[in-house]
């Protein structure tokens, strides 16, 4: 392994001064500096991190946790923000929980185990106390979801408003047999999301039925059964809102699947404002959320928060609004909305039995 020794030796220069020069020391002039790059450059030098921290240099690591790397918030989270850190030379360093808090604590025990600068979380359903108390311990701050216990600082989308006014939508063009298709409701947003749908059907009177699917938002063919049963029931729904993107995924699936007629037979709003969403069929009408900036948001608050070092930092919520979309797939429920012709339910038939 290259070690400062062989750098200095290149230079003829002591090893403390190459250090010095690696620390950005202003005893170091500016010259020497690039020269120790350069070599360093040259011989494929890589700093020895735990050495540096010995010698009480900070970290530059900054932890993100996130339940599933695959649902695209949470890549976009994670490009947003390291773009964000990167420019205060920073690092992220990126952990994958599938919403398992054992899996959760380990990872939280992994960043502590480098001392990171800090973690970014999208907390799991139910942390592990252990794991609770550890980020007491260093700076960190919830993103999306929101669990009291680890603390006052988030950044989050108005889950209630955006369902609220995606089912409005819905009432409003004259649907009254809307079903939705969400997280579970222990999850703090998938809680929020079903909020919204049903405040928005109550102000809607007694006429407006709703029907509800919950199941674990990754769950890449939740959409797809939820529709299925939907379908099959004796009145089915005229219209479908959903709450999360793997559901709205496969949902879609199954309708195109099904040869179910968008916006004719059933109208639909989905979740997230995925490429693909404007090119579905007729577009498709859809909750669009603003991840990216509320990350850079969130991760600007971060940073600066890491260069005041306050002896407790302070309580602070973010809460950004969502827009809905307005494209091809709701409309006015028609004669054949919601009832499906014979040949189309027979067809969903058998895909269930498959």
């Amino acid at each position: 392994m290259v070690t400062i020794k062989d750098i200095a030796a290149r230079l003829n220069v002591s090893a403390s001064t190459v250090g010095r020069a690696l620390a950005d020391d202003p005893r170091i002039s500016d010259g020497m500096k690039k020269k120790v790059a350069q070599v360093a450059a040259e011989i494929g030098y890589v700093a020895n991190r735990a050495a540096r921290m010995m010698r009480g240099a900070s970290s530059n690591l900054v932890g993100l946790i996130v339940p599933d790397i695959r649902n695209s918030f949470y890549s976009t989270i994670a490009h947003a923000l390291s773009k964000c850190l990167e420019k205060e030379n920073l690092q992220l360093m990126l952990s994958e929980t599938d919403d398992d808090r054992e899996v959760e604590l380990k990872h939280v025990r992994e960043l502590l185990g480098v001392d990171v600068a800090g973690v970014i979380l999208v907390p799991s359903v139910r942390p592990h106390p252990e794991a609770v108390r550890l980020l007491k311990a260093t700076p960190h701050i919830q993103l999306l979801r929101r669990y009291p216990a680890l603390g006052e600082q988030w950044f989050g989308i108005d889950d209630t408003q955006a369902l609220h006014q995606a089912t409005k939508h819905l009432v409003d063009l004259g649907h009254r047999r809307i079903a939705y298709i969400g997280g579970l409701e222990e999850i703090p947003t998938g809680a929020a999301r079903l909020k919204g749908f049903r405040s928005a059907l109550t102000e809607a009177g007694a006429h407006a039925a709703g029907l509800e699917e919950l199941g674990p938002p990754g769950d890449m063919d939740f959409g797809r059964q939820a529709a299925r049963r939907l379908l099959a029931v004796k009145k089915p729904p005229t219209a479908i809102v959903t709450g999360a993107v793997h559901h709205t995924f496969s949902l879609l699936d199954e309708l195109q699947d099904q040869g179910i007629e968008v916006p004719r037979d059933l109208s639909v709003v989905g979740f997230g404002d995925e490429r693909g969403y404007k090119w579905w069929g007729p577009g498709l009408t859809t909750i669009g959320l603003p991840v990216s900036e509320l990350a850079t948001a969130c991760g600007l608050w971060f940073v600066h928060q890491l260069k005041q070092k306050p002896a407790a930092w302070p309580a602070y919520t973010s809460l950004s609004p969502a827009t809905l979309i307005m494209r091809g797939s709701t409309a006015a429920p028609g004669p054949g909305s919601g009832s499906s012709p014979p040949e189309h339910r027979a067809r969903g038939a058998r895909v269930a039995q498959r």
